[in-house]
């Protein structure tokens, strides 16, 4: 790490700004400090510069392939052993805004009326009836989602599970022009403020107390994963991996498709394993990064982490992630947001690891088109709240699908879908223009529909195979 001194400039810019962040009264000491801790690294231009040349694929030793994970004790004794030292951690800060929702993104319908967090809910409360353990589940929300959220948890009352909150760190936005808190601005509402990232998973479970209390009560690791990512399940053989093996973090990898070649990807670099993100790869190495030749698996961001290294860690103020600098415009003012990843935490932790693991771990819902995958036929949904792909199946991958703006909400995509298509024999699907769904459609093979002019309505009970239909 490569920390530049603050020139004359920078460093009076710190000092105005400092004072400035002093006189907030909306955010606590510890977020302060967090926050100016964040500026002086960003503007004493402390950054990585990786050399290509040192870059080596990591070994299986490093990145675990997932069937080289020793088999579990067939003992549920054993198994109760194991879930009582984890704690499930989603993070739940997100709104669902891109696909036109208001609130949580946790709370979009994701199948047969159940939300995401039901069905993270109904999966906690199996393990734990199951088993006889008290798996804790922790939601870290940011500002924008956790009156909304704790309003909606109290309908899990009288259920099996602990639920815990806790909120990310809140961060004032700063004006580029003079890089002043915009706060400060006379903008006092909820668009002056941001959350820095999931990276700050770490040091707000410390400053929330949330930590100490969950090591009081003998819980050493913790599953952190994002709400709606549908494929992230307590996986028992990972977690005994760990614990047999003290690794003190494990992100979950899988292989590249086509479709991922912007993930990070998981490197050795000078003996450490760490994360490569996009951003920090030089502009010739580009296209040698999105490649699935070279750099074959991604991050997930399912991770495995040590609750005591997290303690150590940030208690010695030593987690220094990357920082993502966020550009942003806000009623006409161009701000800039500084934000971290969990991801890139795990150089800094003892014996990390990668498991290799498979690819229906990672069945994220970021858009519309991804809810039109998990509401088909191609997945079911079990009474412990798992969501299954249907075997009938036969190509591994998913099919690919690009829906137009007219389908990018969620209240628009269901209005569009009488019911939703048979996908099971689907490869792709490309829909433009102001296309209108019956009940009871298959599609099959490569399919692509088009309204050129106008209203296009499929009927009831149509099958489209390997079409282009306008």
């Amino acid at each position: 790490m490569a920390t530049a001194t603050l020139s004359p400039a920078d460093t009076e810019k710190l000092s105005k700004l400092t004072s400035a962040v002093a006189g907030l009264t909306q955010i606590s000491e510890n977020e302060k400090s967090g926050f100016i801790n964040l500026v002086t690294r960003y503007l004493s231009g402390e950054a990585q510069h990786i050399e290509w040349g040192k870059i080596q694929t990591p070994t299986d030793e490093v990145v675990v392939p997932y069937d080289n994970l020793a088999a579990l004790s067939e003992d549920p004794a054993e198994t109760k052993k194991l879930l009582d030292k984890l704690v499930v951690l989603k993070l739940n800060g997100g709104l669902g805004t891109t696909m036109g929702c208001t609130g949580p993104k946790s709370v979009i319908e994701v199948r047969n009326g159940l939300t995401f967090l039901d069905l993270i809910v109904k999966q906690i409360e199996s393990l734990n009836s199951k088993y006889g353990c008290s798996v804790p589940l922790l939601l870290m929300n940011s500002f924008n989602t956790h009156d909304d959220t704790q309003k909606i948890i109290e309908k899990y009352a009288n259920s099996n599970i602990e639920i815990h909150t806790f909120n990310q760190s809140q961060y004032p936005r700063l004006v580029v022009e003079d890089f002043l808190p915009l706060p400060c601005k006379g903008n006092a509402g909820k668009d002056g403020w941001y959350p820095p990232g999931h990276g700050d998973v770490f040091p707000a479970l410390m400053n929330s107390g949330k930590l100490d209390a969950l090591l009081s009560k003998g819980k050493e690791y913790v599953f952190v994963a994002n709400s709606d990512n549908l494929g992230a399940l307590v996986d028992l053989k990972i977690l005994n991996h760990l614990i047999n093996n003290k690794n003190e973090y494990c992100m979950e990898v899988t292989p590249k498709t086509l479709a991922d070649v912007k993930g990070g990807t998981l490197i050795s670099y000078e003996g450490k394993v760490q994360l490569l993100e996009i951003a920090q790869v030089p502009d010739e190495h580009v296209n040698e990064f999105k490649s699935i030749e070279k750099f074959k698996i991604f991050n997930t961001n399912n991770l495995w982490v040590n609750l005591n290294a997290i303690k150590r860690l940030v208690q010695a103020d030593a987690l220094k992630m990357e920082i993502i600098p966020n550009p942003k415009e806000v009623d006409g003012v161009k701000v800039l947001q500084l934000e971290t990843a969990a991801g890139a935490a795990i150089k800094f932790f003892d014996h990390a690891i990668g498991v290799n693991v498979p690819r229906s771990r990672f069945l994220p819902v970021k858009a519309t088109s991804d809810l039109l995958l998990v509401q088909s036929d191609l997945y079911t949904l079990t009474d412990d709240g798992y969501v299954v792909r249907n075997p009938a199946r036969s190509n591994p991958s998913n099919p690919s699908i690009e829906l137009g703006p007219e389908f990018k909400k969620v209240a628009n995509f269901l209005a569009r879908f009488k019911s939703i298509p048979s996908i099971v024999e689907l490869d792709s699907l490309k829909v433009s223009g102001d296309v209108w769904f019956g009940s009871g459609i298959t599609l099959k093979g490569k399919v692509t529909i088009t309204a050129k002019s106008g209203k296009l309505e499929i009927p009831d009970g149509t099958e489209i195979a390997d079409k282009d239909m306008e």
